[in-house]
């Protein structure tokens, strides 16, 4: 649902006279409302949730008939790994080699034109990127008058980068969750201690620069 279509129960004049930030806000509230009942809904039948996690009110899943095969890929099933990626697309290379002949311990030299290979993806650990503005005063050797330089226009005003405002509006905005997850997802996942008071700030600087763009788009 859009901005543009009334929620049931408003009739499409008294949505046109509501204010566009107020038709905005309320389209946000009732999507996140939609994703909280689809989570809340969520059983081990129809998510990858574990059985333990059903609420008493969830069917009881069926028991499978016995089919006689043994669990996992049957023999003859062609496997589907993950793809691997081209040597331009791999960040760093281990060569694993035999130092010396298994069969009679002969020193091995060379390399195996056709390796088998295996390919590990990782993230990357995220450590902050924590930067420090001085700003000086300066006396005139001549004149003896003090002048402090002014910050410069790129430093961020408050005390997070646009990233870390970014990552809080896709969190808080896209994603729905709440300010004390998105606290503990930047403070597990991105090692940046951030109080919930400042993930709310946060979120409101990310919408009120996010206005003007979406206001615009709407026109």
């Amino acid at each position: 649902m859009s901005d543009q279509t009334p929620p049931p129960g408003i009739s499409k004049e008294d949505w046109a006279a509501t204010p566009l930030a107020v038709r905005v806000l309320v389209t946000e509230l009732l999507q996140r409302v939609v994703r909280l009942e689809a989570r809340l809904n969520q059983t081990s039948q129809n998510s990858s949730k574990p059985p333990s996690s059903d609420p008493p009110s969830a069917k009881p899943r069926g028991a499978n008939e016995p089919s006689g095969r043994k669990s996992g890929g049957q023999p003859g099933h062609a496997g589907h790994g993950r793809r691997l990626k081209p040597e331009s697309e791999v960040d760093q290379i281990i060569d694993i080699r035999a130092e010396q002949c298994g069969q009679c311990g002969t020193l091995l030299l060379g390399d195996d034109p056709a390796p088998e290979r295996h390919q590990v993806t990782e993230l990357p650990q995220i450590t902050p990127e924590v930067i420090e503005y001085r700003r000086h005063c300066l006396r005139c050797v001549a004149c003896g008058a003090s002048t402090q330089a002014p910050w410069p226009a790129t430093m961020p005003p408050r005390s997070f980068g646009p990233r870390v405002q970014a990552t809080v509006g896709y969190l808080t905005g896209r994603i729905g969750a709440s300010q004390r997850e998105v606290q503990e997802i930047l403070a597990t996942v991105c090692q940046t201690e951030v109080s919930v008071g400042s993930v709310g700030a946060l979120e409101q600087a990310v919408s009120a620069a996010l206005a003007a763009p979406v206001a615009e788009a709407e026109t």
